[in-house]
């Protein structure tokens, strides 16, 4: 695999990069100034510039296990995710950031193991407590709890509502939301047939994006 990506690294440096070499001087001189923080799952089938055939420079990418969105604490803790959040907000100035979740999410169906016994996995298990939400929310509401391929759509789902109120708790993303200057939107895509679904709050439910 190894020699395959340094294969495409040449295949890159000989065709496409000389299509945007123009964009990328750009880049060099004037720095990076996207206007959008994607949020994403570190899912290898989901590729953020791929399914929105984004170029460099367009979208300021966080990519973690699940899409998840830590609450904010003020300490002095190692927060990587939440730097870069903070990052993209406070000093990027991005206009838009996007809680991008998927079908068929590792994460979301791993609320459902134990996963207590796997020492390995320390790291992991802590991180999914991120997602405990969502799933309990899932379980109050969906009727056939046998269907597990049901309670684990729904949870991914309700895992983006629950991590677009996760980021309402970083008082900087706060007060831009609440003064006009920051949008932020749960999107729901869908491995199978790459279709977007957006968040409607109003509604409290996914529809089409369009």
């Amino acid at each position: 695999m190894i020699s395959k990506l340094i294969k495409g690294n040449k295949k890159f440096k000989d065709t496409h990069f000389h299509k945007l070499e123009g964009k990328f001087d750009h880049l060099v001189e004037y720095g990076q100034s996207p206007d959008v923080l994607f949020i994403g799952c570190s899912d290898s089938r989901v590729v953020p510039d791929l399914i929105m055939d984004s170029k460099p420079g367009d979208m300021f990418i966080l990519r973690n296990i699940g899409n998840f969105v830590p609450t904010y604490k003020n300490d002095d803790d190692f927060h990587g995710s939440s730097a870069a959040i903070e990052y993209a907000v406070s000093v990027l100035n991005v206009r838009d950031i996007i809680i991008c979740g998927h079908s068929h999410c590792g994460a979301c169906e791993s609320l459902y193991k134990d996963l207590s016994n796997e020492e390995d996995l320390v790291h992991v298990r802590k991180w999914l407590e991120l997602g405990s939400k969502a799933k309990e929310t899932t379980l109050s509401k969906i009727k056939d709890k046998s269907d597990m391929q049901a309670i684990y759509r729904m949870t991914e789902k309700e895992s983006i509502k629950t991590q677009l109120e996760n980021l309402l708790t970083y008082p900087e993303i706060l007060r831009k939301v609440n003064a006009g200057q920051l949008d932020i939107h749960g999107w729901y895509y869908k491995i199978e047939d790459g279709s977007i679904e957006y968040f409607n709050g109003e509604t409290d439910s996914f529809e089409e994006l369009k």
